[in-house]
């Protein structure tokens, strides 16, 4: 399943409460989330100079490497064990590490533009928007950025004002058009978050939508634990 909107982490979030899935061990969860932030190029240095300086364009398609997500999700239908890479918002670069994400029944895939290219939304099952007012997603950005990267506050609302705002309405906000499901609110519609929760309960129990398996094309994600992690990162 994928979701849109700066709203999707905390919906993503909730899913797994709900579900029971973020009290599991990482190598047992039946549902797991990924989020397109972990895909953003490497930046050369002359890019990184703007980003430290707020001026590099993060909400832009084509600041994400849309192959490596591309091949991450084929290999995620192939049931694959995948590396995913980790990104560091205060240094604006990739990590030496990665996380080892396992097969599951069930992929939450949340970012922005996730619907943006039509390669990539074609890979998912289910495609989902969730819809929020402006001042709500400025308010989130704004506390998540000075609390979490450092960030003084003229710095962020010159990039929401610079970039933010117009990349939302040019690139994220046009792709609302191919979501399946249409969440107003975020994470405190809970009448819309239960649906999408029984509905992954109806798949994970084997009922109706079980073929359907969080993928795309009538493919099943095997439901088989590796013994053993990728040892190269995909590439």
């Amino acid at each position: 399943l994928s979701f849109s909107d700066l709203m999707h982490s905390s919906v993503c979030e909730k899913i797994m409460e709900l579900l029971g899935q973020n009290k599991i061990d990482h190598h047992q969860r039946q549902v797991v989330i990924l989020s397109q932030d972990s895909f953003y190029k490497v930046l050369t240095a002359e890019q990184k100079a703007k980003a430290l300086k707020g001026q590099f364009n993060f909400d832009h398609p084509d600041a994400f490497d849309n192959e490596l997500i591309k091949q991450t999700l084929r290999q995620i239908l192939q049931g694959e064990t995948v590396q995913i890479p980790v990104y560091d918002f205060v240094t604006h670069s990739r990590k030496e590490e990665f996380i080892t994400v396992y097969p599951a029944d069930v992929v939450l895939f949340e970012g922005i533009l996730m619907f943006y290219s039509q390669e990539i939304r074609d890979l998912f099952q289910m495609k989902l928007f969730v819809d929020t007012d402006p001042d709500t997603r400025l308010s989130r950005r704004v506390l998540r950025d000075i609390g979490e990267r450092g960030r003084e506050l003229e710095q962020v609302l010159a990039q929401y004002i610079t970039f933010v705002k117009p990349a939302f309405e040019e690139f994220c906000l046009p792709t609302k058009k191919y979501a399946d499901v249409i969440i107003p609110r975020g994470a405190d519609n809970l009448v819309a978050i239960n649906l999408i929760v029984q509905h992954i309960q109806d798949i994970l129990n084997g009922g109706p939508s079980k073929r359907h398996n969080g993928c795309t094309n009538g493919h099943s994600t095997p439901r088989q634990r590796r013994t053993s992690e990728s040892s190269s990162r995909p590439h």
